[in-house]
């Protein structure tokens, strides 16, 4: 859904998010270190899982995009980017399982817009915008303009990570069980309702298999990393220049832990904490959104009468919120078409319009209107965050993410203990604190095994790696940064901060953000560690 800026805004919000994305800085440099050459540190023994030479010596045919499939969202042919320059897409061929690189292939999409000045090209900068399961195929050309200016020396490339959009992309179920699943209480409230949440997980869980089952053990996050590396190869490029965005970022990390000494400039933002389990994560992301909805909530009351939701303070705005949840959790409104505002519903719409504070008037207007009893705008944000298009159907984003997600974590909480950890849920976050914790069972009947606890980023001997994080952050709040730019090591790992609000930094068009990061990228200027933008 991109009919407006602020939409657009929403929409990205559903690619980079990870469980549902003017300042003076101090700057300073270091080239040498950007550039210096790598050891080669022990690396795990699946690190050097093979690649056939064959599949490294692959030349892609480049050809003018089509629109988007709608496992990558629909919608029209990608726009030319400022200058004409049209957007190029290719299939690129990967093992099914790198532990057999001999066996089956799969296709991975890639697009790309060629570099400004190819005499001062120095190589592909490769883009995940997170989710898991966004389509980086659909979002490049989308934010294009956002990231353009870094075109002046590279090549921009994103691709559908495996199990995602048109590669190999992982289907569970129809548009109209999802639009069931969607209107179902995703915060059961007593045993009748905890009945069907449970049977919903479980329905879901078989539908996968049943469709998608052969791909399921293959479609992690090492792997991912793997194709990243074949891309580079593929792509002609020696290091592998990187621009990671929310889960993007551990996708990053991951990399850099499994291939130190291919990691060229690269940047992490809106940074995935690698220390925290699924559990922490989640509860880390109630204590975001909570935070987020009280600076929105303070913002309101600043502007007096201004505001549209009543309450004279904050305390008094959020309470009305919370009153709004209560009344849709006993009688849902009218939505759109047949489809009712439920209260789950309604919170991922809130959930939504809280990664940027591009998105604050939408969340006021729709919680405004919801109360008014008419609940289409907080019902549309939330089909961006769902993956649905206006006419019905879904991207495969909600498929791929639980694939990719139950596929790296191997936490699966039963119903006893997911009741167990509501009570802390709900100290972190009156709003968001069931809707988060509920999803813990997301895993719990996923019929393949995961393989961490949480990722192993450390990458001695790498390039260093800026890792940039925003105070304000909901989904990946700013405490991720820190703790990532540790895990990196010393010396790889330079972070900086963004004081800012909404789901990342550099997309914020903050100029002290943008100019640090260009200048790392495009000159190898390595920002000092600790930089502060505001």
């Amino acid at each position: 859904m991109r009919t407006s800026p602020a939409l657009r805004a929403a929409a990205l919000a559903a690619t980079v998010t990870v469980l549902f994305p003017l300042a003076g800085c101090a700057d300073g440099g270091d080239k040498e270190a950007a550039d210096r050459s790598t050891t080669s540190p022990p690396r795990a023994a699946n690190a050097a899982t093979g690649t056939p030479s064959g599949l490294a010596a692959q030349k892609l045919t480049w050809k003018k995009c089509p629109a988007p499939s709608q496992a990558q969202g629909g919608g029209k042919p990608p726009s030319p980017l400022p200058g004409g320059v049209n957007w190029e897409c290719a299939s690129m061929k990967a093992p099914l399982d790198y532990a057999k690189p001999d066996g089956d292939t799969i296709e991975l999409a890639l697009i790309r817009a060629k570099a400004v000045d190819a005499k001062k090209r120095i190589g592909s900068l490769i883009f995940n915008f997170g989710g898991p399961g966004g389509s980086g195929v659909a979002t490049l050309p989308a934010f294009g303009s956002d990231y353009d200016k870094l075109r002046a020396r590279y090549d921009l490339v994103s691709f559908d990570p495996r199990g995602v959009g048109n590669s190999d992309g992982v289907e569970c179920e129809t548009d109209k069980q999802l639009d069931a699943r969607y209107q179902e209480d995703g915060t059961p409230d007593d045993a009748a309702e905890e009945k069907a949440f449970v049977q919903d997980t479980k329905e879901f869980a078989a539908a996968c298999e049943k469709r998608s089952g052969e791909q399921l053990p293959f479609v992690g996050t090492t792997n991912a990393a793997r194709d990243m590396d074949l891309m580079r190869q593929v792509l002609g490029d020696e290091k592998l220049y990187y621009f990671g965005i929310s889960y993007g970022t551990e996708l990053g990390g991951v990399y850099a832990h499994l291939f130190p000494k291919n990691v060229g400039r690269s940047v992490l933002d809106a940074v995935v904490d690698p220390t925290q389990n699924a559990e922490e994560s989640s509860l880390g992301q109630a204590k975001g959104f909570q935070l987020a909805l009280d600076n929105f909530a303070k913002d309101c009351a600043d502007r007096g009468d201004a505001c549209k939701l009543p309450g004279s303070d904050a305390e008094e705005i959020e309470q009305g919120i919370s009153g709004l949840l209560d009344r849709l959790e006993k009688k849902p409104v009218q939505g759109m078409g047949a489809r009712k505002l439920t209260e789950t519903q309604a919170t991922t719409g809130i959930a939504a319009a809280l990664y940027s504070k591009e998105t604050w008037p939408l969340l006021e207007q729709g919680v405004d209107e919801a109360d008014g009893g008419n609940g289409a705008l907080l019902l549309a944000l939330a089909d961006s965050l769902n993956g649905r298009s206006e006419d019905g159907r879904y991207d495969n984003s909600a498929a791929a993410y639980t694939a990719i997600s139950c596929a790296d974590s191997r936490e699966r909480f039963t119903l006893e203990q997911t009741r167990a950890k509501l009570p802390e849920f709900r100290d972190a976050s009156s709003v968001f604190g069931n809707y988060l914790g509920w999803g813990l069972m997301g895993c719990t009947d996923w019929p393949v095994k995961g393989t961490w606890k949480t990722p192993d980023v450390s990458a001695p001997g790498s390039a260093p790696i800026l890792v940039i994080g925003n105070t304000g952050d909901p989904a990946t709040p700013y405490e991720g940064a820190k703790a990532m730019a540790e895990e990196l090591g010393e010396g790889v790992g330079v972070q900086m901060t963004y004081k800012g609000q909404g789901h990342g930094a550099y997309n914020s068009g903050n100029a002290c953000v943008q100019k640090a990061v260009g200048g790392y990228l495009l000159d190898g200027r390595v920002p000092a560690a600790g930089t502060v933008c505001g």
